[in-house]
């Protein structure tokens, strides 16, 4: 019996050696794992392409980064703004009977009064455009370059994918809501307001 004890223990490395699976092609360890999977891994097939074929989309390219945003101009009420700013507003506004009062309803809630005005973002010289800080004409597809001088880093986080939101599909090719697809540019702040809640009351 003491024999048998004693030839059990003297096998008993190698069982162990044998189980672990050393020298051989098993994988123990998450990472070996996910390096084995990894070397037949072809990438994925989803393709957001069917999604955002009635989307009205341009492509831009920002830092490096290409991907696509929704067109605005078309989307703009009252554009083109120089049919009706067909000269210096300043002269438009000197004369008080020919004067189309307009925007009455828009009341500016961005900054203070003393840190922006309309003409900060809007191109006084063309309406049909805005502006960089240093009179940069921009255009309105792509507004976000006005919005970047100030948020940088809600910019940075944008073209990066971090903030804001996906159209349609999180699959490639990439298509994102602008800064203004979300905010008022007149008045960015999102008010707070409570989760919405799954109505239990309708629910079979």
């Amino acid at each position: 019996m003491k024999n048998i004890a004693i030839a059990l223990l003297a096998l008993t490395p190698l069982f162990i050696l044998s189980s672990c699976g050393h020298g051989s092609k098993h994988q123990n360890g998450v990472v070996e794992k996910v390096v084995e999977k990894g070397k037949s891994y072809n990438g994925i097939s989803i393709s957001s392409e069917d999604h955002l074929a009635e989307e009205n989309l341009i492509e831009i390219k920002v830092a490096g980064m290409s991907f696509m945003i929704p067109e605005r101009k078309s989307k703009i009420k009252s554009f083109a703004c120089g049919d009706c700013h067909s000269k210096p507003l300043e002269e438009l506004k000197s004369n008080e009977e020919g004067f189309k009062k307009a925007h009455w309803d828009i009341k500016l809630d961005h900054a203070s009064s003393s840190t922006m005005d309309c003409m900060s973002c809007h191109d006084d010289k063309d309406m049909n455009h805005l502006k960089t800080l240093t009179g940069q004409q921009v255009d309105f597809n792509r507004s976000d370059r006005s919005c970047q001088q100030c948020h940088s880093q809600q910019h940075s986080d944008w073209v990066g994918g971090a903030h804001g939101k996906r159209i349609k599909s999180w699959a490639s090719p990439r298509a994102s809501k602008t800064c203004v697809s979300c905010h008022d540019p007149h008045k960015p702040h999102i008010e707070s307001r409570w989760p919405s809640r799954y109505n239990t009351n309708n629910a079979e």
